[in-house]
């Protein structure tokens, strides 16, 4: 129960449910015990009455005796459907508030999870598998919530059951139900070993299940690369030995539980028998009647399911404790990405990088030393280099998805770790290397950052992205709903609404990081000479591979393995005869021959 205390808040924000249940359970527990002491009743009249039956034989009172036998067993019969019916009612409003409750929880988890989720850093996701976080938020708070509804309304069903059933019968004849419940510390000892068993087995499925989804996930979205290399049957193959992983673990576990309900159903024969022994000598010495053998039988089978959910409710006990741990897990960590002072300003646009230092944890690389520089707000800086020299980390230091190791970044002379995290990123607009669109509308997609923005808007957008014309060929034009992914949508199509999503928040800072490599030469100059007017008046950086995007920036930085080799405008830095000179003389020759 270690790791189900994290849910105690919950059952507090939820008592009020919690208490009407325990008071439903026990009074429906009131109208289903007090049946077999009618039956009891009903018997002892029977027994008196019969008697009386016989003595009156061929005479007007056997036939008032007879009577009054029919009458007596029609009113207990009444009785017992009657309570038996309340029995039901007070069932069903236990179930619309315990097990309600436990939709209420489910519901508030997920949200918890994902709000919690939403606060990690970047670097979480890189260590963290989508489909673990997907098992995480769905299957996890499934076996929790069943902990949470069923099990605790057996709980306490079992509980307030076995508390009154067990007081009457001590009240009845304590020799009896001593020897009655002799196999029940032989059940309890069964039941903590076996679901030790289940505990561990649970964890194993969790992990099965979590690799299971993060593999169908991954093939899923690289279906196209799986399909193009012809590799169908070895993922198949893949996909059925982690399935045939999960299927084992599952069997382990349905193997463990099905020990429960044979053991039970004989302890509680045994119960039975004991209970007919010892209650025959206990009529023999006169301490106690036929009926109350009869009433305590009841009792024994009225037992039976409430100690048979025991052994179920355990199971989902130790599976909802092993997904709660998983969950505990992620909401332990906390974001290092947070902000002190919080402070709230108008930015506007001055950036500054000092003596920035940053290496990636998961891999080790060293991915920037030492870098300087200053952009003054509306300046526009290029940054160029080849590929894994610290270009797109420069873009998630401007956005803080990473904190620096050593130095500073500046926003208009302040830390940017002293800035509100929202606040500031609400006043930039990013245009990712790896594009992504979400699985609605074309329109949708390019309003993302602002829902408020008129149609005038989102086409004037989609005309500077260069993106306008190809949307409006579509059958249903900014309302064509693209896959997952974009999937839909080949590379320049998804990069041009992604810029066309970027520059319609108008921000103070844009950044583009590597967001026309999949267009061609035309586009690229037709959104080139876009951004020109785009670009007055706000801090842009252009991040690329391609000299020819550099063009546009006042100034240009050049990247080496992390450090900055270069610095200038696009003249100064041809005359200094050095990398930026030779990456723009061998694109050049590159495009030439294209052409």
């Amino acid at each position: 129960m270690k790791e189900l205390a994290y849910l105690n808040k919950y059952l507090v924000k939820y008592k009020f449910y919690l208490l009407l249940g325990f008071l439903f359970t026990l009074v429906s527990n009131l109208f289903g015990i007090v049946p077999a002491q009618v039956v009891r009743h009903a018997l002892e009249m029977v027994k008196i009455n019969i008697d009386l039956y016989f003595l009156f034989n061929n005479s007007s009172l056997q036939v008032s005796s007879y009577k009054i036998i029919t009458f007596s067993i029609a009113v207990f019969g009444i009785l017992i459907l009657a309570m038996a019916i309340l029995k039901g009612i007070f069932l069903f409003a236990v179930r619309q508030t315990i097990i309600v409750m436990s939709r209420h929880i489910e519901y508030d988890l997920k949200n918890e999870i994902y709000a919690h989720y939403q606060t990690l850093p970047l670097s979480f996701y890189k260590r963290n598998s989508t489909g673990d976080l997907m098992a995480r938020i769905s299957e996890d708070v499934s076996k929790v919530r069943m902990y949470i509804g069923p099990s605790i309304m057996y709980l306490l069903n079992m509980v307030i059951l076995v508390f009154l059933v067990l007081s009457y019968m001590f009240s009845v004849n304590a020799r009896l139900t001593w020897y009655v419940l002799i196999p029940m510390p032989v059940l309890s000892i069964s039941i903590f070993f076996v679901s030790s068993i289940i505990n561990k087995k649970s964890e194993k499925i969790q992990r099965s299940l979590s690799n299971l989804s993060t593999f169908v996930q991954e093939a899923f979205s690289g279906i196209r690369v799986i399909k193009s290399f012809a590799k169908e049957d070895r993922f198949y193959e893949t996909f059925s030995k982690e399935s045939e992983n999960y299927k084992r673990e599952s069997l382990g576990l349905t193997r463990v539980d099905a020990l429960f309900s044979p053991a039970i159903m004989f302890l509680i024969g045994l119960s039975t028998v004991i209970c007919v022994y010892i209650g025959g000598q206990e009529i023999i010495a006169g301490k106690i009647s036929a009926g109350n053998i009869t009433e305590f039988i009841m009792y024994v089978f009225m037992l039976t399911w409430p100690l048979t959910a025991l052994g179920w409710t355990s199971g989902q006990i130790q599976r909802a404790a092993a997904s709660q741990k998983r969950i505990n897990e992620f909401l332990k960590i906390k974001t290092d990405i947070v902000s002190v002072k919080k402070l709230e300003p108008v930015l506007q646009g001055k950036i500054e990088f000092r003596n920035v230092n940053f290496k990636y944890e998961d891999t080790g690389i060293q991915a920037l030393a030492n870098i300087n520089f200053t952009v003054n707000a509306g300046e526009s800086v290029a940054i160029i280099g080849t590929t894994g020299s610290g270009k797109s980390t420069i873009a998630n230091l401007l956005l803080r998805m990473y904190d620096t190791d050593q130095g500073e970044v500046l926003f208009d002379g302040i830390n940017i770790k002293d800035l509100e995290i929202s606040n500031f990123r609400n006043q930039m607009a990013y245009v990712p290397q790896d594009v992504f669109l979400f699985s609605e509308t074309i329109k949708s997609n390019i309003q993302f950052g602002n829902k408020k923005l008129t149609d005038e808007e989102i086409f004037e957008a989609a005309k500077k992205a260069e993106i306008y014309k190809n949307i409006m060929d579509f059958e249903e034009g900014f309302d064509t709903k693209i896959g997952e992914r974009g999937i839909t949508l080949s590379g320049g199509q998804k990069q041009r609404i992604s810029i066309a999503r970027a520059i319609i928040r108008n921000p103070k800072i844009l950044v583009l990081d590597d967001c026309l490599s999949a267009v061609d030469t035309n586009t690229e100059n037709a959104i080139l000479n876009n951004l020109k007017d785009i670009m007055k008046g706000k801090t842009t950086f252009l991040i690329s591979h391609r000299v020819s995007n550099a063009r546009l920036a006042d100034k240009i930085i050049v990247l080496d393995e992390g450090k900055i080799t270069e610095m200038g405008t696009h003249e100064e830095l041809l005359k200094q005869n050095g990398q930026y000179r030779d990456l723009f003389q061998k694109q050049s020759n590159t495009e030439a021959i294209e052409v």
